[in-house]
């Protein structure tokens, strides 16, 4: 792998995809460490499908991604499922916390799954995120915004080289939206991680280099 491979960590060249009618044609980005970059459009344009290729959540019709150099086409469910556990971190609109486990717990999750749990990592990130105090607590007794704070840190507990971003903020008032997206910001940054985020709200990105659909 050449040096330039290992230091962009996503790419993509040539992205197009169709239902029923084509959704977007063409689309190439490349992101290194430490990156962050704004998908724009509105509901509709593909943002969401756009991040699931990005991810190997939907297959490729047209074009390729690279996870750090490597092309995912090709890769079975479970060798996408390996690598992503590692390699990826989701943070999504609709939080998807699990209601049984407390915020500790919900960060500890992916942890569990790969098999590495590291509880002070866990406690570390709710204390970035302003939530050590709410540790014990369940989905249920957080507010919306302390729910995808979690989530924030739940995506990131695994060190991720790159964190996917879906409309995190959409569901939060304009205040919380703020607080919420400088937070998934400055630890993407703080992490080394590359950082890509669809939103319809620009106010939130105006400082980014920007992708529209």
């Amino acid at each position: 792998m050449a040096p330039e491979d290992r230091r962009v960590v996503l790419r993509a060249e040539g992205l197009s995809y169709a239902y029923e009618a084509p959704l977007f044609r063409g689309v190439s980005l490349a992101l290194g460490e430490g990156e962050a970059l704004a998908l724009l459009g509105p509901s509709g344009s593909g943002k969401t499908t756009l991040l699931h290729l990005l991810a190997g959540l939907l297959p490729l019709q047209e074009g390729e991604v690279y996870w750090e150099g490597l092309p995912i086409r090709g890769l079975s469910e479970a060798a996408l499922a390996r690598r992503r556990l590692g390699f990826l971190g989701l943070v999504l609109q609709h939080h998807f916390l699990m209601p049984e486990l407390t915020a500790l717990e919900n960060v500890l999750l992916p942890g569990y799954l790969a098999g590495r749990v590291d509880r002070a990592r866990g406690e570390a990130l709710l204390e970035r995120v302003g939530l050590f105090h709410r540790a014990g607590a369940f989905p249920l007794a957080l507010s919306g915004g302390e729910r995808q704070r979690v989530a924030v840190a739940r995506a990131l507990y695994l060190r991720p080289r790159l964190v996917l971003a879906d409309e995190p903020t959409a569901s939060l008032d304009r205040r919380m939206a703020r607080e919420v997206f400088g937070l998934l910001l400055a630890l993407a940054r703080e992490e080394g991680a590359a950082l890509l985020v669809a939103t319809h709200d620009e106010t939130l990105v105006q400082d980014l280099p920007k992708l529209r659909l």
